[in-house]
């Protein structure tokens, strides 16, 4: 039972509210980040038998891989615009939707053709859930430990990832091979997608019992809807503040959420506000992060290691990056945002430069096999482990963190449909190009880069961001 929320500021009003409630929430809209983490990591084991199915090069695995990526910048640009039309909970279930059909289309493809078509349709929904799920969550959680909760979001992508890698390793282990014949004559590889069809639907039934954002319903003029879900949240009293807020806050533009408020309309250039949020979302994917998550096994066969054991160290990066995760959410809203990107950012720049170096010895033998000398092997994992570590105890869940919250509620919709656009562009440059630069100009290099995108984040992070810790949604500065 709900019970009346402290005074505006008040550090334990957030122990006063309906935190059962709130926790349920929140559980269902990260089920969202989950189903991305799956979608975006089961390509990562079924690789060769695309390869084999479909009778692919290096650019036809990259095409493929990175169709996921067309379909995600789509959806993560209409998703901020429609959840402005249609509503946070709305646009949560359309995806939940496009998961379940691109699950059973990609699985079931038999041409290269129809499995790109599938993976745009997951990638709409991929691109839709990575936007709307952590603004949904910032929007229903008190100030004081919203980005606790909102990081909750990158635990349940990385645990998707995970999820990915654990059932790709099983059942490719258990069928003798990602491409050998499995359950009912099908391929491994088909049922790792057809698996994903299972949280999908799961996500479908649970959206149904959890309400719409009370920032959204004010904006519709729904105060009435919105006090109710307040109420429930925080308490009658806290209610009624809150919708006087949300109210006072979209009042001076005197109309509705639309893409053009993302220009200061003093001046008619677009809002600082605007241009930070599309870097930090453009340097979570510069790095690199991503080429770890679609390539992992790819990556470490292409120096030495086996089908088996590169799986496995997929699934040893994905337990590291939950961990990372866990930590955050502990700290970020003692900490603060900022410093957990600064320090995310040099600590990256040091472990990719390290990995970087590891690849620039790897020697080729007789046979044409791939290895790494001596140690490199090992000080190449430990640093690339190290590197995921420090994105995902920084960059991972800060980025997705400040996207949700620190646009004011007029153009909030509006700045994550381009910042998360922004994103997933950056996102296909990156994972696109991936194969192609394994052969020419090689790892070293390719790492190299991503080093150097480490280390301008940094600098970028120290002009362009404010902290948002502990602050109203509504006192959030455009």
């Amino acid at each position: 039972m709900s019970e009346p929320a402290g005074a505006p500021g008040d550090p334990g009003a957030a122990a006063r509210v309906n935190m059962g409630f709130i926790a349920a929430i929140v559980a269902v809209a990260t089920i969202g980040g989950f189903m991305f983490g799956y979608d975006s990591g089961v390509i990562n084991g079924t690789q060769k038998g695309l390869e084999a199915a479909f009778d692919l090069g290096k650019l036809g695995i990259g095409v493929n891989v990175g169709a996921i990526l067309v379909g995600s910048s789509i959806g993560a640009f209409l998703a901020g615009r429609l959840a402005d039309r249609i509503g946070r909970r709305g646009v949560m279930m359309l995806a939940a939707v496009l998961f379940l059909g691109s699950a059973l289309l990609a699985g079931a493809a038999g041409s290269s053709a129809i499995f790109i078509f599938a993976r745009i349709v997951g990638g709409l929904g991929v691109g839709a859930a990575s936007v709307i799920s952590p603004v949904y969550i910032s929007e229903v959680t008190p100030a004081a430990i919203r980005g606790r909760l909102s990081s909750v979001q990158q635990v349940m992508i990385i645990t998707g990832l995970t999820g990915a890698f654990v059932a790709n390793f099983a059942l490719a282990r258990y069928a003798g091979g990602s491409t050998a014949d499995f359950w009912l004559g099908f391929q491994a590889w088909r049922w790792m997608f057809w698996l994903q069809a299972i949280p999908a639907a799961i996500y479908l039934v649970a959206l149904f019992v959890i309400p719409e954002s009370p920032r959204y319903l004010v904006a519709q003029g729904r105060d009435a809807e919105a006090h109710k879900v307040l109420t429930r949240l925080f308490g009658t009293a806290e209610a009624d503040r809150k919708v006087t807020d949300i109210r006072g806050s979209l009042a001076a533009d005197q109309h509705r959420p639309k893409l053009s408020d993302l220009k200061d309309r003093a001046t008619g250039k677009i809002r600082p506000i605007v241009w930070a949020g599309i870097g930090l979302a453009v340097f979570q994917q510069l790095v690199g992060i991503n080429v770890v998550f679609y390539y992992g096994a790819t990556l470490w066969e292409a120096v030495g290691f086996s089908e088996d054991y590169a799986l496995q160290t997929n699934i040893l990066s994905g337990v590291l990056s939950i961990g990372a995760c866990i930590f955050t959410i502990f700290t970020v809203d003692r900490i603060g945002r900022k410093p957990l990107l600064l320090i995310g950012s040099a600590g990256m720049a040091v472990t990719l430069a390290v990995v970087a170096w590891a690849f620039s010895t790897a020697v080729t033998d007789a046979a044409g096999a791939v290895s790494l000398p001596g140690n490199n092997g090992v000080i190449a994992l430990i640093a690339a482990n190290l590197y995921v570590i420090f994105f995902n105890a920084s960059w991972g869940p800060v980025m997705w963190v400040m996207l949700g919250e620190m646009f004011p509620n007029q153009i909030r919709g509006s700045g994550l449909a381009v910042a998360g656009f922004a994103q997933w562009i950056a996102n296909a440059v990156i994972s696109v190009t991936f194969p192609a630069l394994v052969v020419s100009p090689g790892l070293a290099v390719t790492y190299t880069g991503y080093a150097l995108f480490a280390a301008i984040s940094f600098f970028f992070v120290r002009k362009m961001v404010h902290e948002t810790r502990g602050r109203e949604l509504e006192d959030m500065q455009g």
